[in-house]
């Protein structure tokens, strides 16, 4: 029942979605020219204590109505909450302060619309569960399935570069001191290695033909189609007893290879003693891998308005604790926005937290579909509402300040990253 529904939803081409004055032209990456985050000065702090317990779930939490009431940041509240600490394998930590030019704070605050008309839902598994388990090898190991990475703090993550994986910074750090599992951190990546152990070359270079974003065959709501799911559910369909192509195949079962971190970056406005309190608008990190990956990564976006998506719809994947060992996929709508944060409509679990969250919109010089990382998935979060606890799906967006920054983690440099 549940693949008769996604097959009527994926036949139903994404102009149906644009309403009104929308255009073509607002479905598109818009080439922007980014603040610069420049590093000022870097000194030691003491080495973390490693004694936190990490919490998936926080409370108390200032989101989209409590934002709505804070006055505008000030240059230097931003400088403050972008400089950022840096810890390596060996327990060295580093704290840098930043100075941020070309940017005016009410820049940002007027690049969001709310989503209106809409009810905000609970999280959790609600109604119907709408989740995918990608348990095909011909999906977990392509783009952009493949970019989704298990952190062994229990979190998800999404690969950006051949070296860096972007995740939510309570994944590591709970606001006051870095969580047990931060002392050795690794991250799993899903390979498929052959009975011999080495790697099946067959057809590698017929696969290697579409390795470019917009060739993609059949790799989320966006470009699966109805023929390729009847031939590889993405849901299950290998698991019939009787299916000789499945018992062929089950020596080449995705596993996952690890790799340990060698530093990680996060930025000082998570710290509770800057902003006093856990801001979600800062629940994100960067982890800086010993090893490079050569599998594909996906690349960072500046989050568009909800009306600049295509149905409002955003995708991500990850490991929920409840299907372990299998990669889950979701898309869904957004519900409610502020320039720092939305809420989504999506279905998911402890363990999916820190996933990438990802639209396609068209390249203005290729004239293609791309996909682009535009917020991190924080997770079930309990935030105040009219001086009321209630929760909700919340991700951290991606804005041209944070895109600076995380670009600057990246390159090593901010002379790399004047547009985004």
């Amino acid at each position: 029942m549940r693949l008769t529904l996604l097959f009527l939803l994926l036949s139903v081409p994404t102009s149906h979605f644009i309403k009104g004055a929308e255009t073509e032209q607002d479905f598109t990456w818009h080439l922007q020219k980014l603040p610069l985050i420049v590093s000022q000065r870097t000194f030691h702090l003491n080495s973390p204590k490693f004694q936190a317990e990490i919490k998936l779930e926080l409370n108390g939490a200032c989101g989209i109505e409590c934002q709505k009431t804070l006055p505008l940041p000030s240059l230097s509240d931003l400088e403050d909450c972008l400089s950022y600490e840096t810890v390596f394998e060996n327990g060295t930590r580093l704290r840098t302060d930043v100075n941020v030019q070309g940017f005016l704070p009410q820049a940002e605050s007027e690049n969001t619309t709310s989503v209106k008309g809409r009810l905000r839902q609970k999280r959790q598994v609600y109604g119907t569960d709408s989740r995918f388990s990608i348990s095909d090898k011909q999906f977990t190991t392509k783009y952009p399935f493949s970019t989704a990475v298990k952190i062994s703090s229990g979190c998800s993550g999404i690969l950006i570069s051949p070296k860096h994986v972007l995740t939510a910074a309570h994944c590591v750090h709970d606001g006051k001191d870095y969580i047990k599992e931060a002392r050795k951190l690794r991250v799993g990546l899903l390979k498929i290695r052959s009975k011999g152990g080495g790697k099946n070359r067959k057809g590698s270079k017929q696969r290697k033909k579409g390795s470019s974003d917009a060739q993609d065959p059949v790799m989320d709501a966006s470009t699966l189609n109805m023929k390729s799911l009847n031939k590889r559910s993405v849901e299950g369909s290998q698991n019939h007893k009787g299916s000789r192509r499945n018992r062929g195949d089950s020596r080449g079962k995705p596993s996952f290879q690890w790799t340990r971190v060698k530093k990680t970056h996060i930025p000082n406005g998570w710290l509770k003693g800057i902003t006093k309190d856990v801001a979600l608008d800062y629940d994100y990190a960067v982890l800086e891998l010993k090893r490079p990956q050569k599998k594909k990564y996906m690349d960072l976006g500046i989050s568009p308005i909800t009306q600049h998506m295509p149905g409002n719809r955003v995708h991500f994947s990850g490991f929920d604790d409840d299907r372990p060992g299998q990669l889950v996929y979701r898309f869904c709508s957004v519900s409610d926005e502020s320039s720092d944060l939305f809420y989504q409509y999506c279905d998911a679990e402890p363990g999916s937290s820190g996933s990438g969250i990802y639209v396609r919109l068209r390249d203005p010089r290729s004239k293609k579909w791309k996909r682009k990382i535009v917020a991190v998935y924080s997770g079930h979060q309990w935030v105040d509402l009219n001086e009321v606890q209630q929760d909700f799906n919340v991700a951290v967006r991606i804005t041209p300040l944070k895109y600076a920054q995380i670009c600057s983690w990246i390159h090593g440099n901010s002379a790399d990253c004047t547009h985004g």
